[in-house]
């Protein structure tokens, strides 16, 4: 990424332009963010194209083709501009490298992971065609490489299928090598041409050659029409599968369903992104991302200038390029001082799995008391397990790999909870009702700020949201301490326990005691939407969770809900004997949504609500879930064929029970937490920490 010059636009519509991604004859992408922190990239056209005709109807087409497919398989529009100025499409910022990006990187792919990118674009072309569209420039720039999988970008060339082609004599229509024979001729191009492109680009994925060769581009051109291509280093077993794809004949390619069907991964297959050395790859740029917004975010409240803010985006570019060691240096803002500076966050130790038997896993270690007898909660924050309501009172942290004790903070109170800011402080609120921090590695204390707090709720990364004695919500700036503003909710706030709240995409959610969903907006406090009844009559605890735009929330329904305006995406109820059987505390991981209801865990697509995966039959009620390696784990109310409680895991590849572990019965409260490969379970005061499997 390249800082914005002097004569770049700072916004375009609602998007913050915070460096240029790219650019090319037409024009220029920039990646934005929206007030509400979601990240795009913006294309524009440049100043002296946009008057004339021909560039921008072919600008407000791409517009129209990309809207005009609904399939995860793409990169969604999320806003365009086209009647006069300087038009500008914003799509959906995909962080990852382009395949052509990952094959210079790390080589050609193996197996598993070509079969996971077959069957992916097959579906994408096929969601692409029964839109209406043809692609016509599928390659290995257009296709990023994301921890959900491939996406498929740029319609820039994109037609309806009965469109012809757009070139002319002497232009070169797509990419050469990777357009179909009938794209080179000037001929009608079908859906079959992008099928052509696919192929093309499968044998590039595993052998890292381009199956069209040629001194220039007018030979390679010539052996796509006349020629066959370099098939000899593929596979013996995957040549027959790919090798029709590039047929001369359009008729005599498979269809994308064939091969959707034909490439169709392993149960488990679509883990391939985000495990080993590619799925490293995309993690490290979604890191830079996050503090680069970070940064950024942080700029608006604290006056940074342009010239900095130009400066930090011009050393995150050089970052991005460099790789981490020079993002280190510029992300810990070594040169800050003071309490409000951020510390780094420490690295997660990552244990390593074991093998799936059965029987009563041994822990890692404990049981260890953390919490006293009747209140308090755990939180893991990469290297420690933070347990607010220590047996001696206060706030204590103690290491994830052996369990030992690594400091107490005495003040901080149980009963208001705790939250943690950019997995580096960890904030709480004392008895004065003063917010207080600390390091989460160490325990060093930090800035704090009179606030008369009773529950400290949330943060994201500009703010930390309380509500007061007097039942006032309250934003307190994290660069500075100060109060940003204090507002009187319409909808009562004055619960008896602390409610589960979460902040972030210019919206804080709360839910209450009483069932209900407040949200706000963080600028203001105002209140944006809510639901009155989520969990009627209050009967069940409401965890809202947030995931990309959207906002997962369980009580009577489990739904997702846009985060700007509340508007449901699906929702998803379960009724036995006609009584309605809530879900418990949603848990998203890969793209998943999983949730206990009654006697099964349950894992739904977090798009579309699809259910996904059931686990065998237990008596799991609302329990929280954990998702570590293969594991999906619970709490179930019932040990064997004994009343009692139990820790179960089950495996996600073949929907089989693996292991229980009993609990106390008399504990009275139960939790588990997944992360570094480990399960942190509670019972009561004690914790136990322990493996999970492959």
């Amino acid at each position: 990424m390249k800082p914005l010059g002097t004569g770049d636009h700072l916004r375009l519509g609602p998007y913050r332009l915070l460096g240029v991604l790219g650019e090319g004859g037409m024009g220029k992408v920039y990646f934005g963010q929206d007030s509400f922190g979601r990240k795009a990239a913006v294309k524009v056209l440049r100043p002296e194209l946009a008057y004339e005709e021909g560039l921008a109807q072919r600008f407000v087409r791409e517009a129209q083709m990309a809207q005009s497919v609904t399939g995860t398989g793409v990169a969604r529009v999320l806003g365009a501009h086209t009647d006069g100025g300087r038009p500008w499409i914003a799509t959906e910022f995909l962080t990852g490298p382009t395949l052509d990006d990952a094959i210079h990187s790390h080589g050609p792919l193996d197996e598993p992971t070509l079969h996971a990118l077959a069957s992916s674009l097959a579906r994408t072309l096929a969601d692409i065609h029964a839109a209406g569209l043809i692609h016509r420039d599928l390659k290995p720039a257009n296709i990023v490489l994301t921890a959900g999988g491939p996406r498929v970008i740029d319609f820039g060339i994109a037609r309806p299928e009965h469109g012809l082609t757009l070139t002319t004599t002497g232009q070169i229509p797509v990419t050469p090598g990777f357009g179909a024979p009938e794209q080179v001729l000037g001929q009608r191009v079908g859906p079959a041409a992008d099928v052509f492109s696919l192929g093309a680009v499968l044998i590039y994925a595993i052998t890292g050659i381009q199956a069209f060769t040629g001194a220039h581009v007018a030979a390679v051109q010539y052996e796509v029409v006349h020629g066959e291509p370099r098939i000899d280093r593929v596979p013996p077993h995957l040549a027959p599968l790919i090798g029709p794809c590039l047929a001369k004949d359009p008729a005599h390619r498979p269809t994308p369903g064939q091969l959707a069907a034909v490439f169709a991964p392993a149960r488990g297959g679509e883990r391939v992104w985000r495990h080993g050395p590619l799925a490293a790859d995309i993690e490290e740029r979604e890191r830079r991302i996050h503090h680069l917004t970070t940064v950024v975010a942080a700029s608006g409240s604290g006056g940074m200038s342009r010239r900095r803010l130009l400066t930090t985006l011009a050393v995150g570019g050089a970052a991005l390029a460099a790789g981490a060691g020079a993002t280190a240096w510029w992300l810990g803002g070594r040169d800050d001082s003071g309490p409000y500076a951020l510390p780094p966050a420490a690295d997660t130790p990552i244990a390593d799995p074991v093998g799936a038997t059965t029987g009563n896993p041994k822990p890692l270690w404990g049981p260890v008391q953390l919490l006293g007898e009747t209140e308090g909660g755990l939180v893991p924050v990469r290297d420690v397990v933070l347990g607010i309501g220590a047996a001696e009172g206060g706030l204590a942290a103690h290491n994830v790999v052996d369990g030992k004790r690594r400091w107490h903070a005495p003040g901080p109170v149980a009963s208001a909870g705790i939250v943690t800011l950019s997995d580096a402080l960890v904030a709480a609120v004392d008895e004065k009702g003063d917010v207080v921090t600390f390091v989460a590695s160490s325990g060093e204390a930090r800035w704090s700020v009179p606030a008369s707090a009773k529950y400290v709720l949330a943060a994201d990364e500009s703010a930390v949201y309380v509500i007061t004695k007097n039942d006032r919500l309250r934003s307190i700036s994290r660069s500075d301490g100060s109060i940003l503003w204090t507002v009187r909710p319409r909808v009562l706030l004055n619960a008896d326990t602390r409610p589960r709240s979460v902040a972030g995409g210019g919206r804080l959610v709360i839910a209450t005691a009483k069932g209900r969903v407040l949200t706000v907006d963080t600028a203001d406090g105002q209140e944006v939407w809510n639901i009155d009844d989520q969990s009627p009559m209050g009967q069940t605890g409401l965890s809202p969770v947030l995931h990309k735009d959207m906002v997962l929330i369980n009580g009577a329904t489990l739904t997702a809900r846009a985060l700007a305006d509340g508007g449901e995406r699906w929702a998803k109820t379960m009724t036995i004997d006609g009584k309605v059987q809530p879900s418990g505390p949603p848990l998203v991981h890969d793209d998943l949504v999983y949730c206990a209801r009654g006697a099964y865990v349950l894992a739904f697509d977090v798009t579309d609500g699809t259910e996904v995966w059931r686990s065998p039959r237990g008596t799991f009620l609302e329990s929280p879930v954990a998702v570590q390696g293969d594991a999906v784990s619970a709490i179930s109310s019932e040990a064997g064929h004994q009343e009692g409680w139990a820790m179960h895991a089950m495996s996600r590849s073949d929907d089989k029970h693996v292991w229980s572990r009993p609990l106390p019965n008399d504990a009275g409260s139960y939790w588990v937490y997944g992360d570094g490969n480990r399960l942190f379970v509670r019972a009561g005061a004690e914790m136990v920490a322990l493996p999970v499997f492959e």
